[in-house]
């Protein structure tokens, strides 16, 4: 039986290989030594009473990108990262994506079409990210698509995200306001973060609280504004660093939230399973995928523009929620979205193996 390795290019994105590492063991690799040093802490978080130590039963290796081929067993590739000039004939390579959202692929170079050809089998979560591979030009056999659903779905349709803990997790005093959660995408994406986060730490104190869970390449801008709104006495503000895919994961934040702002993250289309209203803030990213309407969030959730005032955008958010209209855009963007997925997932990789 071929050993699994899961590779990605941040610490954040094993969050999607979790599900199945703890149904099949395996490898995490990391691509440097601060990646390394990031991955204990990570282990370290997740000691706890409960399950012991397990430094010693997670298996890391730090390996460049351009050495992932010397690897013999299951490739499990959480981002993009293939190496087209190599040859990987002697092992299985599966790409699953961390997220399904809007953007293109590495923002439109034809290099990400030549990366997602060399795969031997592609995850898909859903008919959206199959739509993505299709409008791109991805030619591959049909029997290369593994159509699986959202791994990370299953945990919180379990109910193992406890909304009290999760509240105590991050400091959620006011339990008796709505919680807003502000997850929006980096650069890459023309995120709004920078922009909008303090302006929603001052809009937002009067009625909600409000969780900051910045991406990953914004972690330390999002701190340092927590901690600005912490001496300016601003309780009803919270931090979930994407660090923490413990604790503070976006999954755990999506169930103690009440909102969602966002803008072209892919979190906009994982939140729907919450099926909760969803604030975008127009970012006017230009190199996004062309979705159809039945598959496009823009077409039902509340659009906040440059000018408008938030406030008043976040009302208008809550009280024209069509629970409905959210519930058919997710059963149209994921495969089986009332479970299983990790199970499908599970059977694919034993039988591969």
């Amino acid at each position: 039986m071929r050993p699994i390795y899961y590779i990605a290019n941040s610490i954040y994105q094993f969050a999607y290989a979790l599900p199945l590492y703890e149904r099949l063991g395996g490898t995490f690799v990391v691509n440097s030594q601060k990646k390394l040093r990031q991955f204990k802490a990570f282990v370290a978080q997740r000691a706890s009473p409960k399950t012991g130590d397990q430094s010693e039963r997670i298996a890391v290796i730090s390996l460049p990108r351009e050495s992932t081929a010397q690897l013999k067993g299951v490739l499990f590739f959480l981002a993009n990262s293939i190496q087209i000039d190599k040859d990987y004939s002697q092992s299985i390579t599966v790409f699953h994506e961390h997220g399904t959202s809007d953007k293109l692929y590495e923002g439109g170079d034809p290099i990400a079409i030549r990366k997602l050809e060399k795969y031997n089998y592609i995850l898909l979560s859903g008919p959206k990210n199959r739509q993505r591979l299709d409008e791109i030009g991805v030619n591959r056999k049909e029997d290369n698509f593994i159509p699986v659903g959202c791994l990370r779905f299953d945990k919180l349709l379990s109910g193992e995200f406890d909304r009290n803990s999760i509240e105590k997790d991050l400091g959620i005093f006011s339990t008796q306001r709505k919680t807003i959660l502000y997850a929006p995408t980096w650069q890459f994406g023309q995120g709004t973060f920078k922009k909008y986060a303090h302006k929603l730490t001052l809009s937002t104190r009067s009625s909600y609280n409000l969780i900051l869970r910045p991406h990953y390449h914004d972690r330390k801008y999002g701190y340092l504004l927590y901690s600005l709104t912490k001496l300016m006495g601003q309780k009803h503000v919270c931090y979930a660093s994407p660090k923490d895919i413990n604790r503070k994961d976006t999954f755990a934040c999506f169930s103690a939230s009440d909102l969602l702002i966002s803008d072209i993250s892919s979190v906009v289309y994982e939140y729907l399973i919450m099926e909760r209203p969803i604030l975008l803030i127009d970012n006017a990213f230009e190199k996004r995928h062309q979705m159809p309407p039945e598959m496009d969030i823009a077409k039902i959730a509340t659009l906040h523009k440059r000018g408008d005032c938030l406030e008043h955008s976040v009302k208008n958010a809550i009280e024209s929620f069509h629970p409905q209209a959210y519930r058919t855009l997710l059963e149209n963007c994921f495969y089986q979205p009332n479970g299983g997925a990790v199970d499908r997932a599970v059977n694919f990789f034993i039988q591969v193996r």
